[in-house]
């Protein structure tokens, strides 16, 4: 009786061990002023841009992702240059903000959203934008603008957004 209650003890630990995800690793400190930001700067503005939304105000545009990457797309690149041209007249600074669609832990989504909010900073400092400027947060899933299940709409979520901090 005792080996039989030993195997099954094994087993459940085993299967419950197989099932655990871990969130990507972020190597160093990304969120560096992120308890520094203040002010109202939380507003959704769903306007046409782009991939037909923007949640981002003050004159920047959303920068959109594909499924689990934070690698900025090459169709991307104009919205990121007219990000990059706002920046440079802005006299405040500058929260970006990193959101992910509902697939994956809140651990995962809170860590990617902190990637690609990172991939979008790291872009605008090659094009001298001072990294004192800006302050990084991710919402990961937990500021969706579109709740329909449907492809469009976690397109919509997977995005970086920017707005100055008044």
């Amino acid at each position: 009786m005792t080996h039989k209650l030993w195997m099954i003890s094994t087993l459940i630990a085993l299967l419950f061990s197989g099932c655990a995800q871990t969130a990507p690793a972020l190597g160093g400190s990304n969120v560096n002023g992120a308890n520094a930001i203040t002010g109202e700067t939380v507003s959704i503005d769903e306007t046409s841009y782009g991939n037909g939304y923007n949640s981002s105000t003050d004159g920047f545009n959303s920068v959109y992702f594909n499924f689990g990457e934070y690698a900025i797309a090459p169709k991307m690149e104009a919205t990121m240059k007219a990000n990059i041209q706002r920046a440079t007249s802005a006299n405040a600074k500058i929260k970006i903000e990193g959101n992910c669609d509902e697939f994956g832990t809140d651990e995962y989504n809170y860590a990617l959203g902190l990637k690609r909010a990172k991939a979008v900073k790291d872009a605008m400092v090659a094009q001298g934008i001072a990294s004192a400027n800006m302050v990084m947060v991710s919402f990961g899933e937990s500021s969706p603008v579109c709740t329909e299940p449907s492809d469009g709409c976690y397109d919509r979520n997977r995005r970086v957004d920017m707005r100055l901090v008044k």
